[in-house]
Formats: C-alpha cells, structure tokens, sequence
C-alpha cells in the first residue's frame, strides 16, 4: 500500500509510473486526497472539541472549589453539548478513515524504473537464457501421457476425491516429489535461509498485510466458519511474522524459506495449456522470503535470481528469465523476474518461479518497520521468490528425461529419491 504522505508529495510521478500498467490514475489520486482533506479538517474539529471540553472540565472543577456550583452547572451542559459533538466527529472520522483505507487498497505498486511498458505476457523482456533444449526420442510423450504409463500420477483419481486440479502422486512419483521438496529446502538452508513450518491457513489480517487482499479474493479458498483462508503460497504465513513488528538495522538480512502446499481456485482457468501438472487447485511449493534495508534489497533481488539459476543448472533443465511488464507485473510487485522451464514435449515454456521486489508496499500494510541508526522508524523492504514451484518442475524433469523405455532422474536429485530412473 502506498503512504498517504507519498501520495500527497509524489501525485504526478505516481501518475505517470502507474500508466506503465496501463492505468490512469488520476481519478482514484484526487479521490484519495479529497478524503484525506476531509478527514484532516474532521481530525482537527475533533482536536479542537477535545481541547475545549478539557478545557471547561477544569474550570468547572475550579469553580466547585469556589463555591460557584451555579456557574459549573452552566459549564457541565456546554461540555455535554461538546461531548456529543465530539462523539459525532469520531463517527464521521472513523467512516471516512474506513473509506479511505478501501481506496488506498486499489492502487497497485508503483513499478520501478527498469520495467518495460506492455500490456500482457507478450511484452515480457527475455533477459537471460540458459540450457540446452534436449532431442527427444521419437513419439516423445507429454508428462501427463508418461505419468499415466508409469502409473506415477493419477489425475482422475483426484477428480474421484476432489475434483479436477488435484493430482494424486503414487510411488516413485511421490517420493520424486517429496525428493524434490527435500532438495529444495536443502539448497536454500545451505544459501543461509532458516526453515520454517508455517500455518496452511491464515485470517484476513495476514491476507490483507501482503495484499492478497482484496485483490486476489476470488482465487483464494475461504472457510466460511472460521473466516480463514487457504494460503495461495508459503509468503503470506511467512512475510506475516513481522506484522506490527519493529526490526533493528542489525537484524538484516533476514531470510526465511518454508515448504507448503498451496490452494488456488484459479477460476476461470481453461484449456489445453492447462492440462496435467500445468495449473493445479492445490500444489506444493518451497518458497523463500527475505526483509531487508531499503538500501539493500535489489542487491538482495538478484542474489534470489543467483540463487535460483544454480538450482536449475544443478537439475540441468533449460530456461529463461523474464521481466515482467507493468500489464503483466503483480498488483504488489515493483519489480518481478519469472523463470520458465521449456517443455521438450510440450514445446512450450513453463512458468516455475515468480522472484519480486516489492519495496516498502507490503510493509506499510503490514506496519513492518524498523529503526534506523538515528533511531527514527522507517519501513523495510520485502521480498520473495518461489525457489521451487513443484508441478512445473516436476512436469518438466518427466518430459525433458524421458527416454525410449523410461525416465531418467537428475543426478542431482538421486541422493534423494533412492533410484535413477521411473520405468
């Protein structure tokens, strides 16, 4: 969430910077500030009633211990009148903090200055790309054809339990996956991240402090009863530990990395680019989360980007890095870099990891601060980075390894899964 005070001093840079996502702006600006005049005019009525009935209180007891109960009866009905003035203007304050809060909301983050203007996925800028797409073997199949033929992933049995998005892995499919996550964690926890267990459901403040709310609602499970919501991604739990913390400058870099499922409704998700592994109602990812100085976090940005190539370049699967353009940026990212694995038999790119930058925004709603070496508060810069999506990643091992009479397994993830090949 932007600062009021930014806002205040920064309208027609904000303007221009938020036309890269291809939005105008300045209705919803002038709007914002309008209200803020009003309730700063209604605060300060507020102050003054305060300030008067005070005021008079202490006349009216001065004047009881002179004897002057007349004259303090009179005072006591003005400070009766000012009470219900004063009760009035909280009202009309609370109402228009309230609303002006709901408008603050609906402002994205301003993208940073490297983003390229677009407005879709196909104005992305390729950066960087890595690994050699490898010749498959004739008739190569798609990885949900070779799960069903090495009985590894059973996607109508999901359908029978829960419905379609949510796969059931089965023997060596299991323990790849449940490799995958092992190794996952092993190389963030060795890159200096502290694992984390973390709650798979979280309530609407946490929703609100890294802005899945409201602007992700609908793709978000909601259980009614208890008015929770199942986590989209390990970086809601996690990034809400320091909601209405205040953090020392000694206390960066922090570094934390968790492994959960993750719950999507992803509604409105048709089509054969979704089939199999590519888009999932529930799915496991090991994500990391990092808190940093303000001075300090794009320098951190591309540590995560480093730090996710050596992954990739360890399981030997070819990819590329985009950055993202304001019409395909995230609503609370500043700047994101998404990493793609090419599918051999799909002969398509894949989405497996999204690393973002969002500077102060998710910290002023989560009221993340801390102190600075004059000892004023200041807000800290968030970050985080799926390092790794599984389906994915997982789809793409099947579909690049496959070989005429089964599939291989990355060297490195042998130690893991106990076997070299699935067939």
């Amino acid at each position: 969430m932007l600062q009021l005070q930014v806002i205040r001093d920064h309208k027609e840079q904000i303007i221009t910077a938020l036309k890269k996502r291809n939005i105008d702006a300045l209705p919803l600006l002038e709007n914002i500030l309008d209200l803020d005049e009003n309730r700063r005019s209604l605060q300060a009525k507020l102050d003054n009633t305060l300030a008067e009935s005070n005021k008079l209180s202490k006349e009216i007891g001065m004047l009881f211990k002179s004897g002057k109960a007349q004259e303090a009866n009179v005072l006591k009905e003005k400070t009766g009148v000012l009470k219900e003035e004063s009760k009035t203007l909280n009202e009309a304050l609370s109402s228009k903090a309230e609303e002006l809060q709901a408008l603050l909301y609906q402002i994205p983050n301003i993208p940073h200055e490297s983003v390229p203007a677009g407005s879709s996925e196909e104005d992305n800028e390729e950066i960087f790309k890595e690994g050699e797409i490898p010749a498959l073997v004739e008739n190569a199949l798609p990885h949900w054809e070779l799960a069903k033929k090495f009985d590894i992933i059973d996607f109508e049995l999901g359908v029978k339990i829960a419905g379609a998005g949510f796969p059931v892995y089965k023997g060596k499919g299991a323990r790849l996956q449940r490799a995958l996550i092992s190794y996952f964690l092993d190389k963030n926890t060795e890159a200096g991240y502290t694992e984390m267990q973390v709650p798979h459901l979280v309530n609407e403040a946490s929703g609100y402090g890294t802005g899945q709310l409201p602007d992700k609602e609908g793709q978000m499970y909601h259980v009614g009863a208890d008015d929770l919501y199942l986590i989209p991604t390990a970086e809601v739990p996690v990034t809400n530990i320091f909601r209405d913390e205040i953090l020392n400058e000694k206390d960066f870099p922090i570094r934390y990395t968790a492994y959960t499922p993750c719950f999507r409704r992803e509604a409105g998700s048709y089509g054969a680019h979704v089939r199999g592994l590519n888009r999932l109602h529930q799915f496991d990812k090991v994500e990391i989360v990092r808190v940093e100085h303000p001075e300090k976090s794009y320098q951190a940005l591309d540590g995560m980007v480093e730090h996710i190539k050596n992954i990739l370049r360890e399981l030997k699967l070819p990819y590329r890095i985009l950055r993202l353009c304001g019409g395909d940026l995230g609503f609370t990212a500043a700047l994101t870099f998404d990493f793609e694995v090419f599918s051999t038999a799909q002969d398509r790119w894949l989405e497996i990891s999204s690393v973002s930058n969002f500077e102060t925004y998710q910290a002023n709603r989560l009221k993340l601060r801390y102190k600075d070496e004059n000892g004023k508060s200041q807000l800290a810069h968030t970050l985080n980075g799926s390092s790794l999506a599984l389906p994915r990643v997982l789809a793409a091992i099947l579909e690049n390894y496959q070989t005429e009479d089964g599939i291989e397994i990355p060297e490195v993830l042998r130690p893991y899964t106990g076997f070299d090949r699935i067939g």
